[in-house]
């Protein structure tokens, strides 16, 4: 959990600061050692996304996968790629609202249960039939576990590590990419169907894991709060943040924060139901810039890499299968390094410094793999294709800082909490979307254009820089609730921080230690 130093003094000017014990921290608290295993278990939802686009990625370079599915390419690639987001476009019309109705904890529950049975099929898999049906079930089943990890993870954080460890949860896609990336890198010598089947079944490792472990995990206050438990909603908080003393400043803050901004949204916002998502100037702005980044994620030029390595690598002369594979497991352990510490420096560096460095350092990096592509299309200068694989590994760090770390703690956060279920769903189908799209189109376009293809990339992330700077919000320093409400206005932030008790509570601690 190293959180601790980059967060720790990152938050000093929120409202809740001198709320904070400088005592507790996260490495020397039992109670927040114990929640943050808690949310360790639900970080790893996304290891599962993140473990099946590697694996695809590597079976395409197992020869044993090769022969046993007749040897797929363009729309029957395209199709074995995309089945898993189709699956996940079945299940977000009902996604939001078992979130919202049984409860976070229950949802991942749900959605790891059915993920179990998917993992089984897709090992046991006869058929290219049979290997696609288990897809569109594991991306069903994701759906539900997807839309409420990230949530119950924001929701249930200690104040001053919030940012960081939500940010964690789409970082800890490329944990997944790498068990994925490395079990297919030492099972192509297996002269068998267990050289795709293993990798296969080690899929469900996160999913056996959650289903075993997560009901016993806390629910979310904020939850807890919205069905009228708040003597339970209360307990919690003062669990895991106050070592138990429910009347500890820091918890009766968060405490009457969060009753005040649910009654607010509730009654005041009218923040109930789907249309309320465009029935406001503050959620239009929401929607926009959610919409903007689910786009952005997949339409960056990061799906090529991401689905297609092997094709690119064909492109540029690098044929072998080890050697594909070997640069595909060593980036996967580049972008995750890349994500945890800008995951880790959130709070510090703020989201849209973030944000806006990624897009114009992809559009830089982007542009040079255009030219180095080009210059091997035509030349077969063996030392274009080499400089094209070290500018993906740039590209991706430019993407990691922002693009891995952020949309997905940046779109819960600003979302108020009866409408943070269903925007999130709305991100998680716009990406799906737009996978879909990226997974058909992008083996067709780049058979048919080589490397013009990735001139449309480059124009496209020079337009997302352009939307990012003239959009994008910041929102660091605040606690969930103040966060959401910024897109409200002034009148609605003062509103729910003045909920609070921070009017009441000098910094009790400074004040303690001052007197000894």
């Amino acid at each position: 959990m190293g959180a601790g130093p980059a967060a720790a003094g990152a938050v000093r000017d929120t409202s809740f600061a001198h709320l904070l014990n400088p005592n507790r921290k996260w490495f020397n608290n039992k109670r927040i050692i114990i929640l943050n295993a808690w949310i360790v278990l639900l970080l790893i939802t996304s290891s599962t996304n993140g473990y099946d686009g590697s694996m695809m990625n590597g079976l395409q370079s197992l020869q044993q996968w090769q022969d046993d599915f007749n040897h797929p390419s363009k729309g029957r690639l395209g199709l074995l790629n995309a089945i898993q987001n189709i699956g996940a476009l079945a299940g977000y019309p009902f996604a939001p609202y078992l979130s919202d109705g049984i409860g976070r904890r229950r949802a991942v529950f749900f959605g790891a249960a059915i993920m179990l049975v998917a993992t089984a099929l897709q090992t046991a898999s006869q058929s290219v039939g049979m290997f696609i049906g288990a897809r569109f079930l594991i991306g069903f089943g994701l759906t539900f576990a997807a839309n409420a990890a990230p949530m119950l993870v924001t929701e249930l954080a200690y104040p001053e590590y919030r940012a960081p460890l939500t940010s964690l949860y789409n970082s800890l896609w490329y944990s997944g990419a790498i068990v994925a990336a490395w079990a297919t890198y030492g099972t192509f010598r297996i002269n068998s169907t267990w050289a795709w089947r293993l990798p296969s079944l080690l899929q469900g490792i996160p999913s056996a894991l959650q289903f075993s472990l997560v009901l016993f995990c806390p629910e979310s206050p904020r939850w807890l709060v919205s069905r009228g438990r708040d003597a339970e909603a209360l307990r919690t908080l003062a669990y895991y943040h106050a070592d138990g003393d429910e009347q500890d400043p820091l918890v009766q803050y968060e405490f009457q924060e969060i009753k005040t901004a649910i009654e607010f949204d509730r009654n005041v916002a009218a923040n109930v139901g789907w249309k309320s998502l465009i029935a406001t100037k503050g959620n239009l702005k929401r929607i926009r810039i959610i919409v903007a980044l689910a786009f952005f994620s997949q339409w960056s030029g990061n799906g090529l890499i991401s689905y297609y390595l092997n094709e690119v690598f064909t492109r540029i002369g690098i044929t072998g299968s080890g050697t594909q594979l070997l640069i595909n497991g060593v980036l996967q352990v580049w972008n995750l390094l890349w994500a945890v510490l800008a995951a880790f420096m959130v709070n510090r560096l703020g989201r849209r410094f973030l944000f806006l460095t990624s897009a114009a350092l992809m559009t830089l990096f982007y542009t040079a793999q255009a030219i180095c592509f080009a210059e091997y299309s035509k030349h077969e200068v063996a030392a274009a294709g080499h400089a094209v694989v070290g500018f993906v590994f740039l590209f991706f760090a430019a993407y990691d800082i922002a693009f891995t770390p952020l949309i997905v703690s940046y779109t819960v956060e600003i979302l108020p909490f009866p409408l943070r279920a269903k925007g999130f769903n709305v991100f998680n189908f716009v990406i799906s979307v737009a996978l879909i799209f990226n997974q058909y189109v992008n083996p067709i376009a780049l058979s048919a254009l080589g490397w013009k293809y990735y001139l449309v990339y480059v124009c496209w992330l020079a337009i997302e820089f352009v939307f990012l700077w003239i959009f994008l919000v910041e929102t660091k320093n605040r606690t969930l609730e103040e966060t959401a409400a910024i897109f409200d206005g002034e009148d609605a932030l003062e509103k729910i921080t003045h909920g609070g008790t921070t009017q009441e509570t000098p910094d009790i601690y400074e004040k303690a230690d001052e007197k000894a």
